[in-house]
């Protein structure tokens, strides 16, 4: 699933008046969450330590809180037209009940925002922006919906969002839903989306997510979101449920190699360095952004010219964090500057630190040495293939 803009910071033991809370604030107070400002959002950071948690999502499951992500409805005759001028993909090939990856753009190929869409209906759409550029990705969606007979409205202050991830998440979520609809969550496909009901009330189920592992996300009203998140707890605890906070959901996804907005991904960004094959050239429309996006491909933005996003795995035992400098090791450049971390850390399920970063494309190839200065000293690591790691099927 997608993210906000910013890495979990210093946790805090009370709402400051800027920051808002989900309707299950009281829920995390309950479980002695320590909090954190994530995108505007006080969140849970974590419930008892980042180690445990990360395991408990790769060993059994975790229960998470993503009500802060943005949920922006796309209505109309000309709903999937105007998504293929909106944005990047190619909305009118997504079949009914299944979900899309793509980006919201501007006119030069920078990267306001990624996203999922989901098509509920012929005709209408969810969409799911970051928590922190929802006002941005609705104000741009609402521009470009003119010339359109299409409705898009932002429906985010009325809907909460709760997943289950992990090996476990399916037998969780089959154990609450009714008799009659157990089929339907064991049968429902990666990247698909169903409705389902737990406890009376009807649910979103999606089968996506943020960790890497099997998963599901669950869209409902607001005013029901305790009571599904308690019933969750409950069914969950002979399959090892656990809550989860965001410290966790970090480097779950950075072992994913998920990109995070505002560390892998920005306006100062293409989909070609990022590695992102999600641009549709070969759709009619004119979206916004397909003049620059077309002239970077053909330039050979990401693959001969400028920088790409690679994975780095550490030869040592000292990680590297973001905004550390990314240093060449061998050739006329040894020493100097060729890119920068943009998320690190030591991996919890690898035992070793691995790190995202911008590289210039000569220095991108799987099995490259480079280093990673950390304080002024050179720290060994090699380019591998994303992701880090790859769940068992």
């Amino acid at each position: 699933m997608t993210e906000t803009t910013s890495q979990p910071g210093q946790t805090t033991t009370s709402t400051a008046p800027d920051l808002r809370d989900t309707a299950l604030a009281a829920e995390h107070e309950a479980l002695g969450a320590s909090f954190t400002d994530f995108g505007g959002w006080r969140m849970p950071l974590k419930y008892t330590s980042e180690l445990t948690e990360h395991h408990a999502v790769r060993q059994s499951a975790g229960l998470f809180d993503l009500s802060h992500m943005g949920e922006i409805r796309v209505a109309g005759p000309d709903a999937a037209a105007y998504l293929n001028t909106a944005l990047v993909g190619n909305f009118a090939k997504v079949r009914i009940g299944k979900a899309k990856y793509s980006l919201i753009c501007r006119e030069d190929g920078g990267i306001l925002d990624d996203l999922i869409g989901y098509r509920i209906t012929e005709d209408e759409y969810l969409i799911v922006p970051n928590a922190s550029n929802r006002e941005t990705v609705f104000a741009a969606m609402e521009e470009r919906a003119a010339g359109f007979d299409v409705e898009v409205w932002d429906e985010s202050e009325a809907i909460s969002l709760i997943a289950v991830q992990g090996p476990q998440a399916q037998n969780i979520v089959s154990s609450l839903v009714r008799m009659d609809e157990t089929t339907i969550v064991e049968n429902l496909p990666y990247y698909a989306a169903d409705t389902v009901t737990i406890g009376g009330e009807e649910i979103l189920l999606a089968r996506t997510g943020y960790t890497g592992e099997d998963g599901f996300e669950m869209f409902l009203r607001d005013d029901k979101a305790g009571a599904l998140w308690r019933a969750l707890l409950s069914g969950g605890e002979d399959f090892g449920l656990t809550p989860c906070g965001l410290a966790c959901r970090d480097s779950l996804r950075l072992e994913a190699g998920m990109p995070l907005y505002g560390n892998e991904l920005s306006t100062e960004r293409t989909s070609f360095e990022a590695g992102l094959p999600v641009v549709a050239l070969s759709k009619e429309e004119d979206f916004v952004g397909r003049a620059a996006l077309e002239q970077a491909k053909e330039e050979g933005r990401g693959k001969t010219t400028g920088q790409r996003l690679v994975g780095l795995t550490g030869l040592g035992r000292r990680a590297g964090r973001g905004g550390h400098p990314v240093l060449a090791t061998a050739g006329d450049r040894a020493g100097q500057p060729v890119g920068e971390v943009t998320s690190g850390q030591p991996s919890p399920t690898l035992g070793h630190p691995i790190a995202m970063a911008y590289v210039d494309v000569e220095f991108s190839e799987p099995g490259t040495r480079l280093d990673i200065d950390v304080r002024g000293k050179g720290q060994p690591f090699e380019v591998v293939q994303l992701p880090f790691y790859r769940r068992e099927r």
